[in-house]
């Protein structure tokens, strides 16, 4: 049996599990004061008069508001010369936007509110209007159907894309970020490491998904943000499949998930196998492991982002896979950018010509799969440091100790 793997029980690995006992300070409202300066800069080089961001990640990352999007407009306008930032508001959640702006901003807010039967689009233009907005670039992540009824209203005012403004700001991240991402992904690999001690022939997919969401929780996440267990000829699917499965001996074992702290993601797998590794199944982890190793040691300051898919996909195609999409070998990116959001700019992957920056942040996950038999994805994430990639978590040692 892989050391690590079975031999334990819920009950015995819950009852360990408690609050993370070192946790990272939240983010402060001095620093989301000067993301919003930054976003001024990047927003004056555009040329842009004002950034208009939506409810979602980026509220939360410039303003301090955790806000989901809904079909009702909530966003903030920040004008690019200065000035306090306006929120266009529900009325009738005035009060929720002022509990939340509470200590989140270091400066006044003005809120701007429309009624259940008005026109928040109207108000979003008369609010540019008495701003002297002419050019105003907006949030990439808000909804088309928004973004195309704000650029109807405003006919005098041009819409522009804000991605060079909001990826500008996000993609590059602080220390106190850097250690809210590193609880978050210690607290995975955890939850990860007690996970395979509870595996037994007969345990299914839904008992290991609703263990990993309990030891997220005990250990002070609000449970698994989301949490893909495969088993067998289901690992060769990267996202899974539409079923549950029980697990048998000699089962190769994926597990990807993640939980959040203070909105940071972690996002991390391990394949390993309940039983003894087939000959395929030990050769393949292997090409797997050095895959990962390549695009990690290709991950230099100033290189562009896609040299390390690039350097993944030669070790693949040195050992007989293809060196592009086709299977068996890697079917998607070798890595995403992560941050409040888990998929976010930029992204290790042919085409992003990104420069790697001091405080970019990535998965690492050049995932083999076999089609019909099995698939391996180690996945790990690394900063950039001003002396070049740190992990965060340290990544599985071996096929027969998979957490050391």
């Amino acid at each position: 049996m892989t050391k690590g793997v079975g031999g334990s029980t819920v009950s015995a690995e819950l009852a360990a599990l408690g609050p993370w006992p070192d946790p990272a300070p939240p983010i402060t409202a001095g620093e989301r004061g000067a993301r919003r300066e930054r976003a001024r800069d990047l927003a004056a080089r555009e040329g842009a008069h004002a950034l208009i961001v939506g409810a979602g990640a980026s509220l939360r990352y410039f303003a301090g508001v955790v806000w989901g999007a809904s079909e009702r407009l909530l966003a903030m306008i920040l004008p690019a010369k200065g000035g306090a930032p306006v929120f266009i508001c529900p009325a009738f959640e005035r009060g929720s936007l002022e509990v939340s702006l509470d200590g989140a901003l270091a400066t006044e807010a003005d809120i701007q509110c429309w009624e259940e039967h008005e026109d928040p689009y109207a108000l979003t233009v008369s609010v540019l209007n008495k701003l002297g907005v002419r050019r105003a670039a907006l949030d990439p992540d808000m909804a088309f159907g928004m973004a195309a009824r704000l650029a109807g209203a405003a006919r005098e005012i041009e819409a522009v894309p804000g991605s060079a403004i909001v990826d500008g700001c996000r993609m590059r991240k602080s220390p106190a970020e850097i250690a809210l991402m590193r609880q978050a992904k210690s607290m995975t690999l955890e939850a990860h490491r007690r996970a395979a001690r509870i595996l037994a022939p007969g345990i299914t997919t839904a008992d290991v998904r609703d263990f990993i969401s309990e030891a997220h929780r005990r250990l002070g996440a609000a449970g698994s943000t989301f949490c893909i267990i495969l088993f067998g000829e289901a690992t060769s699917y990267p996202h899974g499949v539409p079923r549950e499965q029980t697990l048998r001996e000699g089962d190769v074992v994926l597990i990807d998930t993640g939980c959040n702290v203070e909105g940071y993601h972690s996002d991390i797998t391990r394949t390993y196998v309940f039983g003894n590794p087939c000959t395929d199944v030990r050769r393949i982890w292997e090409v797997e492991k050095m895959a990962q190793g390549a695009a990690f040691e290709a991950a230099r300051l100033g290189a562009p982002c896609e040299n390390v898919d690039a350097a993944a996909r030669r070790v693949l195609a040195q050992n007989g896979f293809s060196p592009d999409y086709r299977l068996p070998g890697l079917p998607h990116r070798t890595g995403h950018g992560v941050g409040l959001s888990i998929h976010e700019a930029p992204y290790l992957v042919r085409g992003d010509a990104t420069p790697l920056e001091v405080g970019m942040c990535f998965s690492n996950e050049p995932m083999i799969v076999v089609p019909g038999r099995f698939g391996v994805r180690l996945e790990d994430h690394f900063y950039m440091s001003e002396n070049g990639p740190v992990w965060f978590t340290q990544p599985s040692p071996s096929l027969d100790a998979p957490f050391g």
